[in-house]
Order: C-alpha cells, then sequence, then structure tokens
C-alpha cells in the first residue's frame, strides 16, 4: 500500500520498520469498501454499513472489545447493542470441538484432519464442528488452525494445525473454514504468525525475511483469507522487533492489503500490549478485553487497552473514527456473511463455559446475577460416524510385512499391551485441559482441547471385536512392568504395542515438557515397551499416539515388528476407528502430515529454549523456506538417509500402477496483470464524533450501582481523559507517522487485488494428468500426490502441489486430473513484491505415492 499526497504517490513510513529489520510498509491500515463483482460479500456489507450507521460512539467500541476475562458466559464476549438488540459476540475454543461444554463431540485433530488427504473428509469435519458450535450458541469458532504450521517436530500445538507443508495446510484450512462458515459460524484462521513454539511464546521475537514469509508461513493464510475467512487471530511473539497484533507489517501490509483480507482480526488472549499501537497496526476486536487479572499499578487506566481507552483515543483524534468503523464494519461483515440461507437466525449462548451446573452466575468473576446457565443441549447429532470415519481413514499405516488386515475368522488370540491402549480408570476427562497421559492419548492439551463425550479406547473396542469373533484376548496396562508385559505377549499369535509422546501449551507442563516436547522419544517408557513385547512376539504390532514424528527406527527394522500405525490424536472414536483399520473394515488411506526422521537433529531446525535475556528471546529462522521434506530432500541442506518414513507415507492393502503422464498448458498465455487500483477514500459511518468534546460519552448517570465488577465499558473516565498522561501507553502518538491516520486515498499492492491476493495468482496454468490402476486383488484407496520440482538450486528440491484420493476395484483404473496455477508454479520477488515464474530453469512435474516414492515426470512447457 502507498500514500496518495498533494506530491503524488510515496511509500509510507513504518513505525516497525524504523525500529527493526522489518522489509516492508504499513500504514495507514486498509479499510473494506464495497465490491460489487462479489454479490455474497457486498450484500453483507451493504447490511454492516447499515447496521455500524446507527451506532453511536461508544456502542462501536463495545462491539470491538471484550468484557473481560470470566466476564460472561463465553470464552472471549464482546459488548452489546441493547438499544438496536444486539447481542455481543460469542467466541469460544476451539479447532477440534466447543470447549467447555458438555454434550459435545471431541473430533479428531487437525494433523489427522491432514492425514486423510481428503478434501471431502476436510470439509465434512468443518461442517460438523460449525453445526455444533451454532447448536451452543457461539458465533465464532476459535479455529482451524496453520500457525503452529510445524516448523519444529517438537512444537508443542502442532497437532492442533496440519502439517509443515503449507500446501496441504493451505488446502486443509480452507475446506476447514468452508465447512465452518456454511453453518452460520464465523471461522478464525489462527495463530497469524509464526507462533511456533510455547517456550518464549509471549516475547519471543522472531526475525524472518519477506521470502520466507510468503512461499512458507503466509502461503495457508492466503488459502483461508481466500476461502473468504471471517477473522483471523493474531499471535503472542514479536515479529521483526514488534508484537504481531500491533505490528503493521503483518496486520496492514500483508494480510489486510496484500491478501485482501476482508474480515475482521482479533488478539490472543492477552496478545494485545497498547491502546494506539494495536487500533493503528490493524487490531479489530480486543481479547479478552481487560488485562487477565485483578487491576494492578501496572494495569492501563481503564483496565483494558481499548473499551473506554479505545473511545478516549478517537475524541482526542489520536486513532480516527474511520478505523473505528472499519473495525466494526470488518466484524458486522464477517457476521452478515455467514447469517445467510438457512442460517439467518441467530441461536443464543445456552452453556456457561465456567460450569456444568445448570445454574450459576452470568457474570463468573463477580458472581452475579444467579441464574440458568447451562440448558445442556445435545449438539452431538450422528457425528460419532464421522469422526470414526475419520479416525480410520488418518491412521498412517507406516510398515506392514504382511501381517495386515488381521483375519476375524483366523485370528486366534490377540494381546493389547500398554498404557495407552486402555481406559483412564478416573474417566476420559479427569486430567484438566487433558494434560496427562492416564490411559489412551486421543487429544493433545491446554486450549486446543475439548471434553470427551465419551472415549473408546483401543483396548475396548478390540476386546468387543474378540469376543465377538472368539479370539481370546490378553492385556496388560503397565508400560514399567515389562516381564509382565512380555509374558502376556508370549501367550498371544498377535501382540499389538501401544505408545505414546503428546504436547501442548505452556500453561501445562507434563514431565518437564512445557508445551513443547523435549525430545522426540516415547513417552512413558514407550521404547523400551516395545523392545520388550518385540523380543518375544514375532507378530507384534506398534500403535502410536503422537502430536507429530518420533524416532522410530529401531522399530522400523525389528524383524519381530510386523506393522507401525500412527493413529495421532482420533478423537472420541478411537479405539473404534483404529479397529476398523486393523481388520480391513476401511481400506486404509492415511498418509503422513510429515517427514520421521532418523533423530532430532536431523531435521536442521532447533527449538529455542534457553535465551541470553529470557526477557526478550530473539529467534532466528537461518533455514528459511527448507523445513520438513523440503530439508531433507534438497541437495545440501539434509540428507534422504536420515529419513525413516517420508511426507506422505503410507501403505495400503494393495498396490496400485501410474501410467500415461500427460501435462497440458490451459492458460496464461495472455500474460499476468499487476494490480494497479486504488481504495476509494476510508469510510465513515452514522455521525461524526466532536473531536475533543465528551460530553454524553461518560458513564451514565446513576449506573454506579449497576456495575459489575472488572466488566470493560466503553465510556471515558473525565479524569483519566483530562490527566496528562491520559492514555499514555506505549507507543504514544507522536510514535506514530501522520500517515498512520490518514484516510486518503490508497495505491493498492500489486500482488493484492482480490480476497488471497491478485486473482490472476489463482489462474490455472496446466493441467496434469495421470492414469492410475488397482494392480491388487482388494479394493482400496490410493492418495495420488503431485510435487513440483522448481530445479532452482536456491530453493526446495520438491513441493508438495496436489493430491487426490482415489477409490478403485481390483484392475480399475482412473484419471487423475490436477491443476497447477500461477501461483503454483512462481517464486516471491521480494524487489517486485510480486510473484514471478522463474522461466531459466525448468520446472519438472513428478507424480506418485509418497514425497520418496515418485512414479513418473514431466517437464513443464513454460
Amino acid at each position: 500500500m502507498r500514500l496518495q499526497t498533494s506530491a503524488g504517490l510515496l511509500p509510507l513510513i513504518s513505525l516497525t520498520t524504523a525500529l527493526t529489520e522489518t522489509p516492508f510498509l504499513g500504514f495507514p491500515s486498509p479499510w473494506i469498501s464495497p465490491d460489487p463483482s462479489d454479490a455474497e460479500w457486498q450484500a453483507a456489507y451493504e447490511k454492516a454499513v447499515a447496521f455500524v450507521s446507527q451506532l453511536t460512539l461508544t456502542e462501536k467500541v463495545n462491539l470491538t472489545t471484550g468484557t473481560g476475562w470470566e466476564g460472561d458466559r463465553c470464552i472471549g464476549k464482546t459488548g452489546s447493542v441493547p438499544r438496536l438488540g444486539f447481542e455481543g459476540f460469542c467466541l469460544m475454543d476451539g479447532p477440534l470441538g466447543v470447549r467447555y461444554v458438555d454434550k459435545a463431540s471431541a473430533f479428531p485433530a487437525g494433523m489427522n484432519a491432514a492425514a486423510t488427504f481428503s478434501k471431502r473428509l476436510m470439509r465434512a469435519r468443518g461442517e460438523a464442528m460449525g453445526e455444533e458450535f451454532r447448536g451452543k450458541g457461539v458465533d465464532v469458532q476459535l479455529g482451524p488452525v496453520a500457525g503452529a504450521l510445524g516448523r519444529t517436530p517438537q512444537g508443542g500445538r502442532n497437532w492442533e494445525g496440519f502439517s509443515p507443508d503449507p500446501y496441504l495446510t493451505g488446502v486443509a484450512i480452507a475446506e476447514t473454514i468452508r465447512g465452518i462458515q456454511s453453518r452460520g459460524v464465523i471461522a478464525c484462521a489462527k495463530h497469524y504468525i509464526l507462533n511456533e513454539q510455547e517456550h518464549f511464546r509471549g516475547s519471543v521475537d522472531v526475525r524472518i525475511g519477506d521470502k520466507t514469509m510468503h512461499e512458507l508461513y503466509l502461503w495457508p493464510f492466503a488459502d483461508a483469507v481466500r476461502a473468504g475467512v471471517g477473522s483471523v487471530m493474531c499471535s503472542y511473539n514479536r515479529v521483526n522487533g514488534t508484537y504481531a497484533c500491533e505490528n503493521e507489517w503483518v496486520q496492514n501490509y500483508l494480510l489486510k492489503s496484500e491478501l485482501g483480507f476482508r474480515g475482521f482480526v482479533m488478539s490472543d488472549w492477552g496478545a494485545q500490549h497498547s491502546t494506539l499501537g494495536s487500533a493503528l497496526s490493524g487490531l479489530d476486536m480486543a481479547m479478552p478485553g481487560d488485562m487477565m487479572g485483578p487491576p494492578s499499578a501496572s494495569s492501563p487506566p481503564y483496565g483494558s487497552h481499548w473499551g473506554g481507552a479505545l473511545t478516549q483515543a478517537v475524541l482526542k483524534g489520536e486513532v480516527p473514527q474511520w478505523r473505528l468503523d472499519d473495525m466494526v464494519t470488518r466484524i458486522m461483515t464477517s457476521f452478515f456473511r455467514v447469517h445467510v440461507g438457512s442460517y439467518t437466525s441467530r441461536p443464543e449462548p445456552n452453556f456457561s463455559a465456567w460450569t456444568r451446573n445448570t445454574t450459576g452466575p452470568q457474570y463468573k468473576y463477580s458472581n452475579r446475577p444467579w441464574t440458568t446457565v447451562n440448558s445442556h443441549i445435545d449438539v452431538q447429532a450422528n457425528h460419532s460416524a464421522l469422526i470414526r470415519e475419520l479416525a480410520a481413514k488418518s491412521t498412517v499405516i507406516l510398515k506392514n510385512t504382511g501381517i495386515l488386515p488381521l483375519s476375524k475368522s483366523s485370528l486366534t488370540s490377540l494381546a493389547v499391551i500398554g498404557n495407552d491402549a486402555h481406559d483412564n480408570l478416573n474417566g476420559p476427562n479427569s486430567c484438566p485441559e487433558r494434560a496427562c497421559i492416564n490411559g489412551t492419548v486421543a487429544m493433545g492439551y491446554g486450549s486446543g482441547t475439548t471434553d470427551f463425550p465419551y472415549l473408546i479406547s483401543p483396548a475396548t473396542a478390540l476386546l468387543g471385536l474378540s469376543q465377538e469373533h472368539n479370539i481370546t484376548f490378553f492385556n496388560t496396562t503397565s508400560n514399567w512392568d515389562l516381564p509382565t508385559a512380555q509374558s502376556t505377549a508370549s501367550n498371544a499369535s498377535v501382540a499389538i504395542v501401544f505408545a505414546t509422546a503428546t504436547s501442548g501449551e505452556n500453561f501445562v507442563s507434563i514431565d518437564g515438557n512445557a508445551g513443547d516436547r523435549n525430545n522426540l522419544t516415547l513417552w512413558d517408557n514407550g521404547d523400551a515397551l516395545i523392545r520388550a513385547v518385540a523380543a518375544v512376539n514375532p507378530n507384534t504390532i506398534v500403535v502410536l499416539h503422537t502430536s507429530g514424528p518420533v524416532v522410530i527406527d529401531h522399530a522400523d527394522k525389528h524383524p519381530n515388528i510386523s506393522a507401525i500405525l500412527w493413529a495421532g490424536f482420533p478423537g472420541q472414536e478411537s479405539g473404534n476407528g483404529l479397529a476398523d483399520v486393523l481388520f480391513g473394515d476401511v481400506h486404509p488411506q492415511g498418509r503422513s502430515p510429515f517427514t520421521w526422521g532418523k533423530d532430532l537433529e536431523s531435521y536442521g531446525v532447533e527449538l529455542l529454549t534457553v535465551a541470553p535475556d529470557p526477557r526478550s528471546p530473539r529467534q532466528e529462522f537461518p533455514e528459511g523456506v527448507f523445513i520438513d521434506y523440503r530439508w531433507f530432500l534438497s541437495e545440501g541442506k539434509g540428507e534422504r538417509g536420515r529419513v525413516t518414513y517420508g511426507f506422505g507415507h503410507g501403505v495400503g492393502y494393495t498396490e496400485f500402477e501410474y501410467g500415461d503422464l500427460v501435462v497440458e498448458r490451459v492458460g496464461g498465455r495472455g500474460g499476468y496483470e499487476v494490480n494497479k487500483g486504488r481504495t476509494i477514500p476510508a469510510p465513515v459511518m452514522g455521525e461524526v464524533v466532536d473531536i475533543g468534546d465528551v460530553e454524553g460519552w461518560t458513564e451514565p448517570e446513576g449506573f454506579e450501582g449497576w456495575r459489575i465488577p472488572r466488566y470493560v465499558y466503553p465510556w471515558v473516565n473525565a479524569t483519566v481523559y483530562n490527566s496528562e498522561n491520559g492514555t499514555a501507553r506505549s507507543p504514544s502518538i507522536g510514535d506514530f507517522p501522520p500517515e498512520a491516520r490518514d484516510g486518503g486515498v490508497q495505491e493498492e499492492l500489486p500482488a493484492g487485488g482480490k480476497e488471497g491476493g491478485n486473482e490472476g495468482l489463482y489462474e490455472v496454468l496446466f493441467e496434469v494428468k495421470v492414469d492410475v490402476k488397482n494392480a491388487g486383488t482388494r479394493e482400496g484407496v490410493e492418495v495420488v500426490q503431485l510435487y513440483l520440482s522448481p530445479n532452482n538450486p536456491l530453493a526446495p528440491s520438491l513441493l508438495l502441489r496436489g493430491f487426490d484420493d482415489v477409490l478403485l476395484a481390483p484392475n480399475a483404473t482412473k484419471t487423475v486430473t490436477f491443476s497447477l496455477t500461477r501461483r503454483d508454479i512462481s517464486e516471491w520477488n521480494t524487489e517486485a513484491q510480486n510473484w514471478e515464474i522463474l522461466t531459466e530453469y525448468q520446472q519438472t512435474v513428478f507424480v506418485g505415492s509418497s514425497s520418496m516414492d515418485l512414479r513418473l515426470n514431466r517437464t513443464l512447457p513454460l
């Protein structure tokens, strides 16, 4: 974005640029405007403008600011507009189901959805979650996740997202968003951006270059924006010196201008650090609104960075009215955009996140008024069937020497061994935030969890199946009593041994693992248990419930270990889904969404756990775009020989052949049109506020007796307003250039113009077709994967650029078609601030069943 002035088009000045190494500029914060070419969005925008134009200053501020931690019945709740009968927005975690409620489902984790490599299942999971959030009266689902992307395999919250591959994550997040929002709920893509570890997450300064940002971490957020996501959550960390939630390069320049994001940016809980820095740099909604604790000497004057502080900043002219109006218009446009068709109504919240009791306080912190807070509405519908299907089809068979599928008719005895196979004797929700490994692990821990309505453990499912088919069943729960484990295993014809390694959020620590994993070994003596069982049973099967890769090379090489399965975090139907795969009732189609290295060091990245100054830790990303398989498979980077199982790997119960690979150019001959658009001037909605006039914006007379303790209100305090410091929170208005408040016509960015970026980036240039044949004797699913090799020595050797899951009967053949867009075959040019195809390199496409099993290739006719 550039500024239109009387002297012509001049580059914007950037506070962040002046203080740090942020490469590009970001003031003023872009505003949304009419777009008649998109009828659906235009209709929502017009409704939003009509609504916002009726609001007073304080009503606008109410909709931008949370009422405070535990300030209402939802995890996050904005203020309301009682005059118009509009209740504040209810926001609830999380990415795999509704947190802190009863009678809702516990879905498989995001990484499991990615492991299906199925767009249909990704979309269906989003739809089902959207139905449940809507059924509980939630306006905004705090998910799905593209950050952490998965830079380091130990990353605590990797499991909440999808994959360290940005293409796979981009497809998965887009399909999930479309599913959620199709049910009348606003999705929230998070955590934006570079929130790649839990250690130091609230203070770490991530230093990153423009090219790495675009080609890796920003990529899936572009897909989220293109899918029409209604909200984006900014993250805790700093980016090139400035907190993400007040970083004008990240929010204004990249997200709102270049990617054309037309929804609203909300802060992660407690990630806002100032009034003006966040408002002028693109934040639109502050969560939870207060400081997440009782007021202290260091608290801002209003107990909030916004609320009354934002009202005061507008009245003082520090935040222009158009910026506040844009915040609210973005929020309301997102609301009207999803409330269409069969979803125009808006159910009220029928639960309290803070208690399961039927009655309790409306405002938990103040413990008043006492009322009905939980209606115990069952929103699960028939979603258990989908959850079971997802659990099965996300299970990755890493190794199978022929023992699978097991036969229900010929298997005589079965041993199930390990704590991770069994029920938690105190119940699946007995550990707060799921922060334990007492019994089977079916999700990670932290705010990305939900309560299980029930949890089918593998032992329960396999016991029931054994009883049904007269299979003798043995089991033992201890991971540490190795003699008993060996005795149990030696009595069975097949022994299945279970092991886990979990992770989560840093406010909980398990055995010294503070969110991030300390290493890539199995927990709870899992490696020793596997070795012990395999030593006595030649038909040993290993099942892993982990938050990512573990070092499992010893099991891969063990002659008595006949199969290894990764089940991830499969949700409430864990045991049933696994049994369906083990016995061949479901065609295996899970493919690994990450690479399994032989050791931690082979990944080429480091988790920052120690810093010279823990108050100001700094993190470089020297690997650039080379993470996961991009690192292992690129010449001069990692080593192919250090891979146990490659990205995209997974075996089924039949064999497939590939043939007749054809590449055809279908578009792009007219060239790429750089965006040269300009904005309209920033619109002002409703009555124009008189700068300096506080009359009418203070707390109504007589309201003091109604005031709820710690609740965030939008009114100005005249004493604070007239004090010397006012809203003085660093930075102050003097730290910002005048351009930060300029609402004049702006020149748009070359790579911008539409949601997701320049429309030309998504033009299909090539079609790639390949014939896939089931050459085996069983029906089965092949996940066909398309990779691009840029053949540029500075770029990764392989980039995933397409996938499709194909069900084929024996001897059946299907032609699979992929589309390659301009963005798919381009690289980011920092100097031009645009994507470009490097024609000096001869790009090649490969198709196959994984990143390390490529069958055919053709050169792209550029």
